[in-house]
């Protein structure tokens, strides 16, 4: 029984599978559309679009760079044993590398990027059935520059860096992968003060004010000393908030501005800490026992 590129999009729908996914099923199943649907629920190709609802807040942040080109990529899962798999390990650099080449504006222009013969979109719900579990990309970030990008994966992918560096010069290679760890370990939020927006400021000095006036060796101090006092505060929140004046991991004693001294100049990075802001479902036995009872009963 023939069919057409109609039946085929239909298909895709219904299933959620890939398009040569639900290609090839038609083609086994003679055209036969129910048998085609039942060929990719045995497949376990099917399965994945029923996994779609599902919070996907453990993962990876991977990292990639070629040339001139570096990026720095989220994909979740469910599980840290999935997580920590080859396999998973293996989608997240292979998503990364089609990011550096593609050069998407967003995840959904991603999931239109060609994968394998199909799309980034068709490659996830293969991979969602092939390892069982919902695969999520959350976000990633491209630098392109004229001078270096340096990457710095922590744990396994629980945090990931890239930095880019202009003017570099020749063998400062350690020192800005120990600027990439140090942006991994410190969190820093700018690189320099003058980066520092003045809301930001201007609500830093306000609970700086508060916090003093609560403090009894305070009550009596006029508040334009309290001013003053929080102005001479303001330094301990630029040390611990940018980059190049924070104290430098490998030794304190000195500031990550004056370890870089002239070696190159930092342009920017980007942090990503794998699963923040995502709240993991919990439930407790009795409700999952309780939902499979009734899903049973349905059945």
């Amino acid at each position: 029984m023939a069919f057409t590129a109609k039946d085929v999009m239909t298909l895709r729908e219904k299933s959620g599978a890939g398009m040569l996914d639900c290609k090839k099923a038609l083609q086994d199943a003679d055209g036969d559309m129910e048998k085609a649907a039942e060929l990719l629920r045995e497949r376990g190709i099917a399965k994945a679009v029923k996994k779609e609802g599902r919070i996907a807040a453990e993962g990876v942040v991977g990292a990639y760079v070629s040339g001139n080109t570096g990026v720095l990529v989220e994909i979740n899962c469910e599980s840290d044993f999935v997580s920590k798999g080859d396999k998973f390990h293996g989608i997240v650099d292979t998503v990364a590398k089609i990011i550096a080449e593609n050069k998407p504006a967003d995840v959904e222009a991603l999931n239109a990027c060609p994968a394998e013969g199909g799309t980034v979109k068709d490659f996830i719900t293969a991979q969602t059935a092939v390892i069982g579990e919902k695969i999520s990309i959350r976000r990633f970030s491209i630098y392109e520059t004229a001078g270096k990008i340096e990457t710095y994966i922590h744990m396994g992918g629980k945090v990931g860096v890239m930095v880019e560096a202009l003017d570099p010069a020749d063998g400062c290679e350690t020192t800005l992968h120990d600027v990439a760890l140090q942006i991994a370990a410190s969190r820093p939020s700018y690189i320099t003060k003058e980066e520092v927006p003045a809301e930001v400021l201007e609500k830093e000095k306000e609970i700086m004010l508060v916090q003093m006036q609560n403090d009894e060796k305070n009550a009596k101090k006029p508040k334009e000393i309290l001013e003053k006092i929080v102005m001479g505060k303001l330094g301990k929140f630029y040390s611990e908030n940018c980059l190049l004046l924070q104290a430098f991991v490998k030794d304190d004693s000195k500031t990550v501005g004056e370890v870089i001294g002239k070696q190159f100049k930092v342009a920017r990075f980007v942090r990503y800490e794998m699963g923040e802001g995502i709240e993991k479902k919990s439930e407790d036995l009795s409700e999952e026992v309780a939902k499979q009872v009734a899903a049973m009963k349905k059945n």
